[in-house]
């Protein structure tokens, strides 16, 4: 997707696609941390999308004009171009070369990969752990990788079972390994906040390959995830 972004997305999208930046968030990444800094386009937030909540705040019986609300238009632009940075990474920067040949065809695992999302049904959070595991055909990918492929299809509205699908999928056209998969955990705040009011875990997979075709795969893969991590 081709397109200017303000400098705090483009931190974003680059601390995903490079090894150089700290964690999203942090003074490393070169994000802006002043919320009320003025959006790309030129301050007073006339853009379509502070007009929109604007038009929402009144709709809801509240005065947009009011303090507490004055910049709320403006913040929460800022918010959901940040939420939905991983529209603007592209895979090849973020592999970066990062694939090597190695003679290794044992499973690989990575688990406890911290998420968050947007649901794209209310556009309310939902967040969670994903683990990735794949069986090499001679290729792996560097470690730091797969969280950064599940930050990029997090940063998007999402359903968890397409998001579930896409990193799978990713995997497997990138290394052609012996097979993919993925688990991912979390919790939704429709669910939590609204309609019948109860946090449970939804839980989805994908796999692909050996872990589709062969249960004893699919069954060292559940086994791994059964396990605690590691004492620190």
């Amino acid at each position: 997707m081709t397109t200017t972004l303000p400098d705090h997305v483009r931190a974003i999208v680059t601390e995903i696609e490079s090894e150089s930046g700290g964690p999203a968030g942090s003074p490393e990444a070169g994000l802006v941390d002043d919320e009320d800094a003025p959006l790309a386009g030129g301050p007073g937030g006339g853009g379509r999308v502070e007009r929109a909540v604007r038009q929402i705040l009144s709709e809801i019986g509240e005065d947009p004009g009011r303090q507490g609300l004055a910049q709320t238009p403006e913040r929460v632009h800022r918010m959901y171009r940040e939420l939905t940075a991983g529209y603007h990474v592209d895979p090849d920067r973020l592999i970066n070369g990062a694939i090597f040949e190695v003679p290794y065809s044992e499973m690989v695992v990575v688990k406890g990969i911290e998420f968050y999302s947007l649901c794209e049904h209310h556009l309310l959070p939902f967040f969670g752990t994903a683990a990735v595991a794949y069986i090499p055909r001679g290729r792996v990918v560097g470690l730091s990788k797969i969280p950064r492929i599940v930050e990029m299809y997090a940063r998007r509205l999402q359903v968890q079972e397409r998001m579930t699908q896409q990193i799978a999928d990713f995997l497997q056209e990138r290394l052609a390994p012996h097979g993919v998969g993925v688990v991912l955990e979390a919790t939704h705040l429709c669910l939590v906040m609204r309609g019948v009011r109860k946090g449970p875990t939804m839980t989805t997979a994908a796999v692909l390959g050996l872990f589709r075709t062969r249960d004893r795969t699919r069954a060292e893969f559940l086994a791994h995830l059964e396990r605690g991590e590691p004492a620190r």
